[in-house]
């Protein structure tokens, strides 16, 4: 039996990956958070490890607050650095294989064409420096996966779709930025990805490259457009004003630009990639069979 460990199971990843699964009856999935394991702790990660085998490690947990990271630095650090590092010393002294999640933060938002696995990385707040951190202490381990994802939604938690369903409720017109492009992720395809990469490896331990990988949907639009879309299928009749990120200021500058190249994770897995739009139709769907 395999047996596999997913912190931060109550995020939207977390909450995925426990829906997908049920698909894979062959394997063991042990979800956790801070409540069931605090992974900053090296004491309880011990004793844990000692108490269970575990042969791969899925960390989505994460400090994603990325505004108040700025004026919580040592928080950011203690859990997208430091728990990264706790994991990664588990996984060896007990011969697991860690994937890990990243952000498209680790880069700077200038580029525009997407950005590679071997792009340079240049982040511009704490939050995306505390990341490319993480991901720094995740390669010192040679069986580690990192996966890179950008514009992340569900229909669990708190995320961009869900904020624009409710201000549809209330709202008659809303602002949103059309200067910003990127290319939103259904979190229900990466745990899909997650687990089929788990399976590959299963199937052989060849299979698991390590490596940073990066993983979004198929396709490319502003926060603008996908807000547009969202209310298309919708049938609503909101007014939406496409305005600059100068006219919406926040703390943390956002990337103008974090389209992220899947060519890598497509040749490994050998897998198609949803179109951004698709995934969003099944997402609301599923909200909509969610309220009922």
């Amino acid at each position: 039996m395999i047996n596999i460990l997913i912190t931060g199971s109550e995020g939207q990843l977390g909450r995925e990956l426990k829906v997908v699964s049920v698909k894979y009856s062959d394997f063991t999935s042990i979800f956790t958070d801070i409540d069931t394991l605090d992974i900053t702790d090296n004491t309880a990660l011990k004793t844990f490890f000692n108490n269970h085998t575990i042969n791969y490690i899925v960390n989505c947990a994460a400090y994603t607050a990325v505004d108040k990271a700025e004026a919580d630095k040592q928080n950011a650090d203690k859990i997208n650095v430091g728990a990264v590092a706790n994991l990664v010393k588990m996984a060896n002294n007990f011969q697991a294989k860690l994937i890990h999640i990243s952000t498209d933060y680790v880069f700077d938002g200038k580029a525009n064409i997407p950005y590679k696995e071997t792009s340079n990385v240049n982040p511009q707040s704490v939050y995306g420096t505390s990341k490319l951190n993480g991901e720094i202490e995740a390669q010192r381990y040679i069986n580690t996966i990192i996966i890179r994802t950008s514009w992340l939604y569900s229909s669990f938690g708190n995320n961009f779709v869900k904020t624009m369903l409710r201000l549809a409720k209330d709202k008659k017109e809303i602002n949103v930025v059309f200067d910003q492009v990127g290319t939103p992720t259904y979190a229900a395809d990466l745990a899909d990805v997650i687990y089929e990469i788990i399976n590959q490896s299963n199937l052989s331990s060849k299979n698991f490259k390590p490596g940073i990988y990066h993983y979004s949907n198929e396709g490319v639009c502003s926060w603008y457009d996908f807000a547009f879309e969202i209310f298309k299928i919708l049938k609503s009749d909101i007014k939406i004003n496409p305005i600059g990120s100068s006219e919406f200021p926040t703390s943390v500058k956002r990337p103008n630009y974090s389209v992220l190249d899947k060519t890598k994770i497509k040749s490994y897995l050998n897998i198609p990639i949803p179109y951004w739009k698709e995934s969003l139709e099944k997402c609301i769907e599923q909200l909509k069979m969610n309220s009922e």
